[in-house]
């Protein structure tokens, strides 16, 4: 049986869950599961991302911490990724900060700051989620062209392939 969470932690669960509502008040959120679904729905609530991002901070289940930051990469604000990846303990940090600076990338592509020749430079070095999010982002046909011809698997040069013929 799992223990229940620090004080501090507890007293922001309650706050949270008194936010998003649907919760017992004398849950003692002590399975990791009941948090989990907690985080997600807070992550729904925009207003509430700050007393989110303080209670991951104090999350004590380093890879559940882990999940929230990522799922929680694509709600905030791009200045705002290195400070949420920040809170995690170095330990299970790197997923969430290669997924920040694929955001990263991805807002380059979507806002048309990457040329297709970037992208022919950089592209083998993308995440298979990268690499397929970038072809639903993009309408510069020279960035599709590259991902169709270099893309790393079959799906996701077929998926670029297509976005060009929709063109």
């Amino acid at each position: 049986m799992a223990a229940d969470p620090s004080p501090a932690l507890g007293e922001l669960l309650r706050q949270l869950a008194q936010f998003v509502g649907g919760y017992e008040d004398n849950a003692s959120f002590a399975d990791g599961h009941d948090r989990w679904s907690l985080y997600r729905a807070a992550m729904d609530t925009p207003a509430v991302l700050p007393l989110l991002f303080e209670a991951v901070a104090l999350e004590s289940d380093g890879p559940l911490a882990s999940g929230v930051v990522g799922e929680a990469l694509e709600r905030v604000p791009g200045d705002e990724r290195e400070r949420w990846v920040g809170i995690l303990p170095p330990t299970v940090r790197d997923f969430s900060a290669r997924r920040a600076r694929d955001l990263g990338v991805l807002e380059s592509i979507e806002g048309g700051a990457m040329s297709a020749e970037a992208v022919g430079d950089l592209i083998d070095g993308w995440s298979d989620w990268l690499q397929s999010r970038a072809v639903r982002v993009t309408a510069d046909e020279d960035v599709l062209r590259v991902v169709s011809q270099r893309g790393r698997t079959k799906r996701i040069r077929r998926a670029a392939v297509d976005a060009l013929r929709q063109r």
